[in-house]
């Protein structure tokens, strides 16, 4: 029963099978056909225009200082007493956006007045608040 001989067998094929490349191509065929028309049913949605017009700028900040005597000063201006400093501190809370507020103590001063002024500024209801400090300084 032998359809062949040994010598037949043994070659090597040279020809490639086209038959399963012909299967994947029809698959993928059916597969694009399908979805082509789902893929044409879009939801249409307005999008928002674009502005050439500048964004708001920062607010100025609102520099308070503290001298080495522990006197404070609002904008480079001496404020008089704590109840002027809280009145200020009040007023800058009220502006929107808020200014951020920036401290500056002397390094002579006792924290004690830094630590006032931090909590004058919480009770008036200023959230950013910021130091500055001297690069120099030892």
């Amino acid at each position: 029963m032998a359809f062949g001989t040994q010598e037949d067998t043994d070659e090597v094929m040279n020809e490639i099978n086209m038959t399963p490349l012909v299967d994947v191509m029809l698959v993928l065929l059916i597969i694009f056909m399908i979805t082509i028309p789902v893929m044409k049913h879009s939801v249409n949605i307005e999008l928002p225009r674009a502005s050439n017009q500048p964004q708001d700028a920062k607010p100025q900040t609102n520099r308070l200082s503290v001298d080495a005597q522990g006197h404070y000063f609002w904008n480079d201006a001496a404020v008089a007493d704590d109840a002027q400093l809280q009145q200020l501190l009040v007023q800058a809370a009220a502006v929107k956006p808020q200014p951020p507020l920036h401290i500056r103590g002397d390094r002579a001063v006792r924290y004690e007045r830094v630590a006032q002024a931090m909590a004058a500024a919480q009770r008036a209801g200023i959230t950013q608040i910021g130091f500055i400090t001297d690069r120099n300084t030892p």
